[in-house]
Formats: C-alpha cells, sequence, structure tokens
C-alpha cells in the first residue's frame, strides 16, 4: 500500500521537475516591437543586439545596422554595411547590404545580402537560424564583443 502512494508523488515531481527543465532553456526574448536586445547564438552565425545597434556574423564575416531594429509581423528588413573579408585579416571595404529576417518565439533567420562594389557583384551569406540567450558557435572565427 506505501508504493501505491509514493507513485503518484514521485511522478508528480519528475513531471515538474521535467517541464521547469524545458522551459528554462526556451525562455522568450523580451519583446517591444524591436529585435530584443542581448546575444543570439547558432551554428556559424552570432548576433548581438545593443541598444543602438545590430552586429551580426556569419561565419568569418561580419555587418552592422545602426539603431534598433524595427518587428513587423514578425520580419524585420533593414539596411547597414558588411564586411566580406574579416578574418583573419579584416579587409575592407564595409559594403552596403540588406539584412532580412524573421523572428519567431527565441528563434531569428536572418539572409544578408551584401552589394560588393569591389566585385561588381551580389554576394548573399545565409540564411541563418540564431537563438537568443545561446552562444554563438562560429569555429575558428572569433566573435565580436560588445
Amino acid at each position: 500500500m506505501i508504493h501505491r502512494y509514493r507513485a503518484p508523488a514521485l511522478l508528480a515531481c519528475t513531471v515538474t521537475t521535467v517541464l521547469l527543465g524545458c522551459s528554462a532553456g526556451t525562455s522568450l526574448p523580451p519583446f517591444d516591437g524591436r529585435l530584443a536586445i542581448g546575444t543570439w547564438g547558432g551554428d556559424g552565425a552570432g548576433m548581438i543586439v545593443a541598444d543602438t545597434s545590430m552586429h551580426l556574423h556569419i561565419g568569418c564575416t561580419y555587418g552592422d545596422v545602426s539603431g534598433r531594429v524595427p518587428i513587423v509581423n514578425g520580419e524585420f528588413d533593414v539596411t547597414g554595411s558588411y564586411l566580406l573579408r574579416a578574418y583573419p585579416i579584416a579587409v575592407g571595404p564595409t559594403l552596403p547590404a540588406r539584412f532580412v529576417g524573421k523572428v519567431l518565439g527565441n528563434r531569428a533567420t536572418i539572409t544578408v545580402t551584401v552589394d560588393d562594389t569591389v566585385q561588381h557583384q551580389s554576394v548573399v551569406r545565409g540564411p541563418v537560424v540564431v537563438v537568443y540567450g545561446q552562444q554563438p558557435q562560429l569555429g575558428p572565427c572569433p566573435i565580436c564583443r560588445r
């Protein structure tokens, strides 16, 4: 009889632990109509959002957007600059770029189209997926710290 009463309590404790453990890793970023401030990381990509800018790494390249990035209907489309040859030695100039993305919960999918005025071509980086609060995984390429 004792085991019958312990089983429901043990099951309830286990379910509570699993639910709390799962929800802690998938917390949603704060939303104020703009891309959430903080670090977003993914495989081969990293994004640092501050109150005055967004900095995005895709592999060994990176770009910047001035100001906070507005989110409309879960999407954004902003212009900025991009450095295609950033590692191991940064070789400029920075180039005009368009950053297009979609945010769903704590994940953002981003594609950057760079107007390479040096090589006279468009260069596309991405799409990449970054997750809010996750550390970027960039392999041999370092991410900038801001």
